[in-house]
């Protein structure tokens, strides 16, 4: 059977001089061509027969027909599309051409580099939901996130292979099955396409952006495991996680936006490409100070998150010191006490007891036993006073 590479070099003969290939993914071969009409270089990508066959020639251009149309800076455009008929037994050849980009895709990247730079990653993920902001305001759903559909020329971000995804999704599901594919990658799918839900929007897609975006900034995906079966069911029942347990670099305002991506509802993730465009953008620069004027919302809350260790710190210290004017008074109350009932007391000795806390901040339960050390320690600087600790004699 001829090598559907050499059909390809064959049929388009007259308008591409393919050069040699440029890579192998799991939908397609990668070309590097010379258009010869145009007399410029091109990516031209032959999808794998066995996917050809399940599409069929027709609704793989139509849907491609349809993403032809979007027009945007980050969007990688398609140049042309094709169809290469059976013959002898052979299955059609379907294939399409985008252009040439001198650069790498964002899976390179990360294989190179793992964890990006802070204000690189925020960028790139703008410039991707600008891009998917257009397309959804054309209807057209991408189906298919992920870092090997992201292309990196003079460090900005271009979302490439709109179609592909939807044309797989709207073919024949038996063919499909058949061959033992799986539709989407499953680190980057969202529950609902997870689950087969035809109907996908918009959100679908951010999504799977918030899983790039949590790659770029952690170096792994949101869920992994060893079967797709796997990264699925974590992704249903495990909790969201948060970029900045791993990366304490990446700001609370950005694990918030996270956060509402990963959302495992639609309806409660970030609602339109758009609106998610406009959140980070109103991001401070990585590095700087946000300043209350700026942005009062954000300064409060940030303000607010900051000050709680320190309200904590101020809270215990008061606590002590009121605890401490307690053992004081105690102590003179019942030096009276038992001077008026004709008891001797040995005025230069101190028993410290166990306190109990009564704050409704549980975190500051060690102080019960904490304070007791404290006055111990500090009354033992004294040495007109024997002091008995709680610890040391375990009084009761």
């Amino acid at each position: 059977m001829t090598d559907p590479a050499d059909r390809l070099r064959t049929a388009l003969a007259d308008r591409y001089r393919l050069d040699g290939q440029l890579g192998r993914g799991g939908m397609a071969l990668v070309f590097r061509a010379w258009d010869l009409r145009h007399d410029r270089p091109v990516a031209l990508k032959l999808l794998r027969p066995e996917l050809a066959a399940g599409i069929g020639a027709e609704r793989f251009l139509r849907e491609i027909r349809v993403s032809a149309r979007l027009q945007h800076p980050h969007i990688l455009p398609l140049l042309d599309s094709g169809e290469v008929p059976g013959d002898g037994g052979a299955a059609p050849l379907l294939w399409y051409a985008m252009p040439l980009v001198e650069g790498e895709s964002l899976r390179e990247r990360l294989r190179r580099s793992g964890q990006q730079p802070l204000a690189d990653a925020l960028r790139w993920t703008a410039e991707l939901a600008d891009a998917l902001a257009n397309a959804h305001a054309h209807g057209v759903v991408h189906r298919d996130i992920k870092p090997e559909n992201v292309l990196l020329s003079a460090e900005h971000a271009l979302l490439a292979d709109f179609g592909v995804a939807r044309a797989l999704e709207t073919s024949a599901s038996d063919r499909l099955t058949e061959t033992g594919l799986a539709l989407g990658t499953p680190a980057y799918m969202s529950p609902e396409q997870s689950l087969g839900d035809a109907t996908l929007d918009g959100r679908s897609d951010l999504y799977s952006l918030g899983c790039v975006l949590y790659e770029l900034l952690t170096g792994e995906p949101p869920y992994t495991g060893p079967t797709a079966q796997a990264i699925v069911a974590k992704r249903l029942t495990d909790p969201i996680p948060s970029a900045r347990r791993l990366r304490e670099v990446v700001p609370p305002a950005v694990d918030e936006i996270l956060q509402r991506l990963l959302a495992k509802s639609p309806a409660d993730r970030v609602a339109s490409a758009a609106e998610l465009a406009g959140a980070l953008a109103a991001l401070p620069a990585p590095g700087t100070t946000l300043h209350p004027a700026a942005s009062p919302d954000t300064a409060a809350t940030d303000t607010a998150r900051a000050a709680r260790p320190r309200l904590r710190t101020v809270r215990a210290i008061g606590l002590a010191a009121v605890l401490v004017a307690a053992v004081a008074l105690a102590g003179v109350a019942l030096a009276r006490r038992r001077a008026q009932a004709g008891v001797r007391l040995d005025p230069a000795a101190v028993a410290v007891l166990p306190f109990r806390v009564t704050a409704p901040d549980r975190s500051l339960d060690y102080l019960g036993e904490g304070i007791v050390d404290l006055v111990a320690v500090k009354l033992d600087g004294s040495a007109a006073h024997a002091v008995a600790g709680w610890r040391r004699n375990r009084l009761s």
